[in-house]
């Protein structure tokens, strides 16, 4: 396995990010334990979850999972880096989500009951708050820090823009303020690279990109349709609604001898600023042949196909459309 620095942060972690949105809903507690002790034997210590998985309002079904596998004990807790967010729904109270220093408070002290443990190494703020002021989130995260109950900031699905602002707010403050951005990034998907990515590099933030196979789309989707592989209406959709270029990109895939997920990964693994896509394998199968995308070495050329295959939007801002 191979580790790298979170953002500008001196903490060390795996190339690949365990995710556990799955667990407890597509994946049952026996597997979910079974693929958090298997990662760490192929050696990823980065684990990301959120206080919403399990989508049972106020339940934190998948938080509860990771902590009866994290109660089992034998060091577990020390071996890994555990992630999680607040922001949305849990409960019917008006100050049950959102970002008001009341929420953040309470959804941590809950996260950590469910996840049986006294802090979180990197807690994340699953969306922006557009109502509450960066003065009263910061207060509330710095507090957190404190008391040791929060080591590191991140946030998720935030625009450029709203981490210029935190970051801004946080440097008044004294605080070091956010170290990481978990967005929406592959190869299908890659507005990002607009001013995200830009925004990350100037204030050091590691990108740790969710869906990086596009919901399985990039994972050779075409191939197992055609073979009769289910998929939801959703699914059908995007697949004929991307038919062509998913041909081109599986074709590729097999000229360069490789399964076209593994590719996906590689791609994203590329990019300095990408810190750990989180990989949700369904099987022990994807579990352990992710980290065979660690191994690919992706040449100016293959870099160039599959730009021709899945276009950007032609660089970062404003160059992408002025001049």
């Amino acid at each position: 396995m191979e580790f790298t620095q979170l953002g500008r942060s001196g903490l060390k972690v795996s190339r690949l990010c365990l995710g556990t949105m799955n667990y407890g809903t597509e994946t049952e507690e026996k597997d979910s334990f079974n693929q958090m002790d298997k990662a760490l034997d192929l050696g990823i210590n980065f684990f990301d979850t959120a206080n919403v998985y399990g989508w049972k309002m106020g339940e934190g079904i998948t938080e509860n999972i990771i902590g009866r596998w994290l109660a089992k004990g034998d060091g577990r807790r020390e071996k890994i880096v555990l992630a999680t967010k607040a922001y949305g729904q849990m409960g019917e109270g008006e100050n049950e989500r959102r970002l008001s220093a009341y929420h953040i408070k309470q959804a941590c002290e809950a996260s950590l009951k469910r996840m049986q443990t006294d802090h979180i190494d990197l807690y994340q703020m699953h969306h922006i708050d557009r109502l509450t002021p960066w003065e009263e989130i910061w207060q509330a995260m710095e507090q957190l820090v404190r008391e040791g109950k929060v080591l590191y900031v991140g946030s998720s699905n935030f625009a450029a823009w709203n981490i210029a602002q935190a970051q801004g707010e946080a440097k008044a403050r004294y605080f070091m303020g956010l170290v990481s951005e978990q967005s929406l990034y592959n190869l299908s998907s890659r507005t990002v690279e607009l001013e995200v990515i830009p925004a990350c590099r100037e204030f050091g933030l590691g990108l740790i990109p969710w869906s990086p196979l596009s919901g399985g789309m990039l994972g050779g989707a075409l191939k197992k349709f055609t073979k009769g592989r289910r998929a939801s209406d959703y699914q059908k959709e995007k697949i004929e609604e991307s038919k062509t270029q998913l041909e081109a990109y599986e074709d590729f895939c097999n000229e360069l001898g490789e399964s076209p997920g593994d590719v996906a990964l590689a791609w994203l693994l590329n990019n300095p600023i990408v810190t750990a896509p989180i990989i949700g394998p369904r099987t022990m199968k994807q579990l352990e042949g992710s980290l065979h995308a660690l191994e690919i070495i992706l040449d100016e050329d293959s870099l160039k196909k599959l730009d021709e295959i899945w276009p950007g939007p032609g660089g970062q801002a404003p160059e992408a459309y002025a001049w």
